[in-house]
């Protein structure tokens, strides 16, 4: 069967009801399945091994600690948490890893112009070269030495974002005056900030509640980053990140099912684990992993779950209770190899039925039905994802 033949049967088959994956099987088939599952290996050691530092700073008081623990899924006061307070708490840099990723660091750096760190020398003094980029934080407005700060980052080409923070206490107080507006004051301070920061040109300020990282500028700090950051720093940065909005487990099932694709391609293999009327296998191995970070990025692992449960003064049996998927009892070699003996392995023994006579086929199959199976879990802890969040009540 000729590589154009091939094409036109696969659409015809309509075999799968997502066009990706048909279009992901073709591209597949047409590369040399060994160097694409070299490259996926390669990619996949890459993803696993990426290191992400993030450094947040500014005046003492504006609210670094919280952010810092926010960003962990972490509430002030918790086991590992940042230690917070009205003054100045953090004396020198503190590195804190994340509690379920590997490789991402948060830095809590001391505030700009305090005793122990001039602004002058500050980059130094925290040795600024660790970094991938900054948060500079303002609570009310941002001051001389943040604006110094920011200068000294710029000229040595690192990427810096100012986060004006605490704006939920603003809503609050605005909201017990007359004719309040919401709006309107999340305008007035967007300008406000804007105004203070003239010298920059028109800088990009971010309206953010540590409390509530699902509402307000967020989002938008977020889309920043992806320009600016690699892929596969922007991966771990999307993995790490709470789950705080059913926004955010969109974005985290997007970059799953991108990844996915090495994933599978680094899985298909005709020495792995056999498939019952199947001549193929897959490396188990690699679905079990890739499908446990899946698990941990959609926040639920048990660490993960009962930190959450903390939080929001829910026993972690209220949230257990509406996880439905397979993987609500947690992802094991047992479970993923379950999925390999489905009904959904029909579509997937199609495929083998219309590569006959293509070269490769046991590892095109092999990569067809690993991606369909890796997409399949991801959708499933992305609806046990969303079912934790509104038990949350969030």
């Amino acid at each position: 069967m000729s590589a154009a033949s091939y094409e036109t049967t696969i659409d015809e088959a309509n075999i799968y009801e997502a066009p990706e994956i048909v279009t992901e099987v073709k591209k597949y088939v047409k590369t040399n399945p060994a160097e694409s599952t070299a490259k996926a290996k390669k990619q996949l050691d890459q993803m696993d091994n990426v290191t992400l530092n993030i450094a947040i700073t500014g005046e003492s008081g504006a609210g670094k600690s919280t952010f810092v623990n926010a960003l962990r899924g972490l509430s002030d006061g918790d086991e590992g948490a940042a230690d917070t307070g009205v003054t100045e708490t953090t004396m020198k840099p503190i590195r804190y890893g994340h509690p379920s990723m590997p490789g991402v660091y948060i830095w809590d750096l001391p505030g700009v112009g305090t005793s122990n760190f001039k602004a002058k020398s500050y980059l130094k003094d925290v040795h600024f070269d660790n970094f991938d980029f900054f948060i500079i934080i303002g609570s009310i407005r941002f001051k001389e030495n943040d604006i110094k700060l920011a200068k000294e980052i710029k000229k040595m080409k690192k990427m810096f974002y100012f986060v004006r923070s605490k704006i939920d206490q603003d809503i609050q107080a605005e909201a017990r005056k007359k004719n309040f507006n919401e709006a309107q004051v999340l305008s007035k301070i967007r300008l406000s900030c804007r105004e203070n920061l003239l010298e920059f040109g028109n800088p990009k300020v971010f309206l953010i509640s540590a409390v509530d990282m699902g509402k307000y500028d967020f989002p938008r700090l977020l889309s920043c980053l992806k320009e600016n950051l690699s892929d596969y720093k922007w991966s771990a940065l999307i993995h790490s990140l709470p789950v705080f909005s059913t926004g955010m487990i969109e974005k985290k099932t997007e970059e799953l099912n991108k990844t996915s694709i090495a994933a599978a391609a680094a899985a298909a293999t005709t020495a792995g684990l056999a498939v019952p009327g199947f001549s193929v296998g897959c490396e188990i191995g690699i679905m079990h992993k890739y499908l446990q970070t899946a698990h941990v990025s959609f926040g639920l692992d048990d660490n993960s779950i009962q930190r959450l449960a903390e939080r929001v003064n829910k026993t972690e049996g209220d949230l257990k209770s509406v996880m439905k998927s397979r993987f609500a009892g947690g992802v094991n070699r047992a479970v993923v190899a379950n999925m390999l003996r489905t009904k959904g392995m029909m579509a997937a023994k199609a495929v083998e039925i219309i590569l006959i006579g293509v070269p490769a086929i046991a590892m095109g199959v092999a990569f067809a039905t690993t991606l369909q199976l890796l997409r399949q879990g991801i959708r499933e802890m992305a609806e046990d994802a969303k079912a934790v969040l509104a038990a949350a009540d969030l």
